[in-house]
């Protein structure tokens, strides 16, 4: 399981790496460069799964696999 994901901002460019909660989705997340608040894009459970270069763990774990994936991503 992957904890680093480098998020993107789409507006400014600005890549950051940034630890993942390993039991819960991020909703938003503040641009370091432009200052701009990201949220997830429709369809995705958080800023990881939108704007990062790997998934969160919840979602890592279902395509893993997992019978039980993390709630905050179960649909």
């Amino acid at each position: 399981m992957l904890l680093q994901s480098v998020i993107t901002c789409p507006h400014c460019g600005t890549a950051k790496a940034e630890t993942m909660p390993s039991n819960a989705c991020q909703f938003f997340y503040e641009c370091t460069g432009c200052g701009v608040r990201l949220r997830p894009k429709d369809g995705d459970c958080c800023v990881f799964c939108s704007y990062g270069s790997v998934p969160c763990p919840p979602i890592q774990a279902e395509r893993a696999g997992a019978t039980d994936p993390a709630s905050c991503c179960a649909g």
